[in-house]
């Protein structure tokens, strides 16, 4: 479901006036509620972009720090791990190959976002492993969970002038050692609604 006018007009209100907690340091990332009372997690800043398309390799580098790290889904209160797979998969699977323009842009700047995409993640789905290759780090089969997401689009002059809303699939796999992975983030889909406007502040 897409924003309606009045979410869209506080989304870019609260990201730009401060009205956001930051869950993790160290990062220019925070989560707001829309007027439904869904959260969306706000990146607020692009630092993956190229017109020739993404260098891959620099997000493997970037996901390199979250290993190890650990952060529990709100909603279910499953603790969802960090592997070392995660910076290798995230950054060049069949997935990622595929992905154009704006949403390989949505996908390699979510990366800055993983621990709020992974806390705020809603609507579990489990599926049974059917691949022999993941017989043991997917042993006990796959989950999907739901998350959104929003990235600015900057004016000429470097001003936020609107935010594209996305959501995405969160995909875990849950190892032979009983921890459940984040695998990948797939299915980006920009939501429908109208773009966030400047304008919209001053109404």
């Amino acid at each position: 479901m897409g924003l309606n006018d009045d979410s869209k007009k506080r989304l870019l209100a609260y990201a730009k006036k401060g009205y956001c907690y930051n869950l993790i340091k160290n990062r220019n990332v925070s989560v707001i509620k829309d007027a439904l009372g869904n959260n969306v997690v706000m990146i607020n800043d692009i630092i993956f972009r190229g017109k020739r398309g993404i260098k891959w390799i620099d997000v493997e580098e970037y996901l390199k720090q979250y290993i190890g790290e650990f952060y529990t889904i709100a909603e279910t209160n499953e603790v969802v791990y960090i592997g070392t797979d995660l910076p290798d998969e995230y950054s060049h699977s069949e997935y990622t190959h595929i992905l154009k323009g704006t949403n390989e842009k949505a996908k390699a700047n979510a990366a800055q976002g993983l621990p709020e995409l992974i806390i705020t993640a809603t609507n579990m789905e489990h599926t049974d492993n059917s691949k022999a290759k993941h017989k043991k780090d997917a042993k006990y089969g796959w989950y999907k969970y739901e998350s959104r997401f929003a990235l600015p689009v900057f004016a000429s002059n470097g001003e936020v002038e609107r935010y594209n809303v996305f959501h995405v699939a969160m995909i875990l796999r849950h190892d032979k050692d009983g921890k459940k992975y984040l695998y990948d983030i797939m299915n980006i889909k920009k939501e429908t609604s109208d773009l966030f406007q400047s304008d919209d502040l001053t109404q």
